[in-house]
């Protein structure tokens, strides 16, 4: 009778449960990606919308004057646009800290790259509830916020994305010997589930650009004037305009909402951003395990400091950097200058979320043009997009709308639906990339907000030239656009001769010697500086050696060449 409890069952199949076992792996790690994918959709979404709601409201004279004309709202909103393009500025000097040591190591079992999700959305919530009650005191801090917030939450984004896809090679391969020996993966064999998890991800985030013109299409746009009346001083579009809109009507609503339908509107973005946080918090698992989180956070405050900084000496990254500056100054100026100076200044302030939802459509169906990365080379995604953008941005040069011509509009949307297109391949191609060339879980984090840094120097940069003419910044588009091009052809060029780069190790990490797990130090599983490959994988063990022997960061004379 004892054997009937405690012994095997007899329809008890080991290597079946196994399999089923992964199975739930695996769809915990699809749900974990959907998940993240719809939250940062929302987020955006609800964030672009309101923010391009609020902007049109503050611009209308009228509306300044009858509902706030004790208080300067021009003022407040330069500061709110201050606030989110400059503070990211400084992004690089906290943001590894943020998603690495937040917490102390004892609190890894439940902080991470998650928790620095969950945060940054948090704080993209509270941007919206600070809208409830428009004042100086509201508005700005909480734009300021945002700015702190943007380079934590994309750079944890494309961790906690890249991650998932290693983690789901692992509950495929669980078979393989490297796996089950917790040992390094062959190079590349992580790239099939970046790609297809990246395009995921972009697929769905680019739809925030549709889903923030719905307080628009379905809310504003009943109160705005034609562009007969808003458009009735603008002289020149296009090519010929210095600024933004000049000539632009001072009043845009033939009537003014009232207060509750606008508290109606901000509710339902309100329970959008708090549904996003819901989908963070409920339903993305961590990217780590506890051990790897407790290891990863730590190598020490100084370390993570001065990690992002030595990784850019790494000539991939450097030949890189043009196209992180590119990929910020693509993004912002097809909300601003061009919606603005082509889109509305043809057709209209009515037309503007059309022609932005026209790019939110065909970046999302384009971002699955990623997907050749499976078949073709990598360099496929990144250089088609340039090319694509190079056309438009020469067209665009050349091209002068007319003011309130509206026979013009199937142009401007083609123009719109070809500039999705290079933009999704732009920012799936990069974070690809990334993907392919850091594989390494210690680094992704450090590789990320480099990355997104870049990108907010960038979007900080087309803030500061708001006043340009349209042909200088065509110009210094283009030409960012050819350098970043030509650095990314001769980076290819360098790792096809096999030249070695540098890469900073990472330093073994400082366990106290009590709690749970790290009793003796021949038991703890932690993990060594790894030697990512840079032409010369004979060298591996004996870097991940030399690294396992050191407690600190080398100095610049110790570095190596992997």
């Amino acid at each position: 009778q004892l054997d009937d409890f405690v012994g095997a069952h007899p329809d008890y199949n080991e290597e079946e449960e196994e399999q089923k076992y992964f199975r739930r792996k695996r769809l915990g790690v699809v749900k974990n990606v959907v998940a993240a994918s719809l939250a940062l959709t929302l987020t955006y979404g609800v964030y672009l919308g309101l923010l391009q709601m609020q902007l049109i409201l503050h611009y209308d004279e009228t509306y300044r004057e009858v509902k706030y004309s004790n208080i300067q709202l021009e003022d407040i909103d330069r500061k709110v646009l201050m606030g989110i393009n400059v503070t990211p500025v400084a992004a690089l000097l906290y943001t590894p800290v943020l998603i690495r040591d937040a917490f102390p190591p004892r609190h890894g079992r439940f902080f991470g790259t998650k928790w620095a999700m969950f945060l940054a959305v948090g704080i993209y919530a509270l941007f919206v509830s600070s809208n409830y009650w428009e004042r100086y005191y509201t508005l700005v801090p909480s734009a300021v916020a945002i700015g702190v917030a943007i380079v934590p939450l994309w750079a944890s984004t494309g961790n906690y994305i890249t991650r998932m896809a290693q983690k789901y090679y692992e509950y495929v391969s669980y078979k393989e010997e490297h796996i089950q020996e917790q040992e390094r993966a062959p190079r590349g064999a992580f790239n099939t589930y970046i790609i297809i998890f990246q395009t995921v991800f972009y697929a769905c985030f680019h739809l925030s650009f549709v889903s923030a013109q719905m307080p628009m299409l379905f809310f504003l746009n009943n109160y705005l004037y034609q562009h007969n009346h808003t458009l009735a001083g603008v002289k020149h579009c296009g090519t010929l305009s210095h600024g933004t809109l000049p000539g632009f009507n001072n009043t845009v609503l033939q009537s003014l909402p009232r207060s509750v339908n606008l508290i109606i509107v901000e509710s339902a973005l309100m329970a959008a951003a708090f549904l996003a946080m819901l989908l963070v918090l409920v339903l993305c698992g961590s990217a780590y395990r506890p051990t790897e989180e407790i290891d990863l956070r730590s190598i020490g405050w100084g370390n993570i400091f001065q990690l992002p900084f030595k990784h850019m000496r790494d000539y991939r990254l450097r030949h890189l950097l043009p196209f992180f500056i590119y990929s910020g100054f693509e993004v912002l100026f097809v909300c601003t200058g061009f919606a603005l100076n082509y889109g509305v200044c043809a057709l209209g302030l009515e037309k503007l979320a059309d022609l932005l939802m026209a790019y939110g459509f065909s970046a999302s169906a384009c971002s699955s043009l990623a997907l050749c990365t499976l078949r073709l080379r990598r360099q496929v995604p990144l250089l088609a997009g340039g090319l694509v953008h190079t056309a438009l941005l020469v067209t665009l040069f050349c091209w002068a709308p007319e003011p309130r011509h509206l026979v013009q509009a199937p142009l401007l949307y083609v123009i719109a639906v070809l500039w999705g297109m290079g933009s999704a391949l732009n920012k799936t191609g990069i974070s690809i990339l990334l993907g392919m060339l850091y594989e390494d879980k210690e680094r992704q984090d450090f590789i990320f907000t480099i990355y997104h840094w870049w990108q907010a120097v960038a979007i900080f940069t087309v803030y500061l030239w708001s006043g340009l003419p349209m042909k200088a910044k065509l110009s210094i588009m283009l030409l960012t656009l050819w350098v970043a091009v030509g650095c990314y052809v001769w980076m290819e060029h360098k790792l096809g001769q096999h030249v070695a780069y540098r890469l900073p190790r990472i330093p073994r990490p400082h366990h106290s010697m009590c709690g749970y797990r790290y009793l003796e130090e021949d038991d703890s599983d932690e993990p060594g500086s790894e030697g990512e490959e840079g032409g010369n994988d004979d060298n591996h063990n004996e870097h991940s050696a030399e690294a396992a022997s050191r407690d600190k960061l080398p100095n610049d004379n110790e570095e190596h060449l992997d």
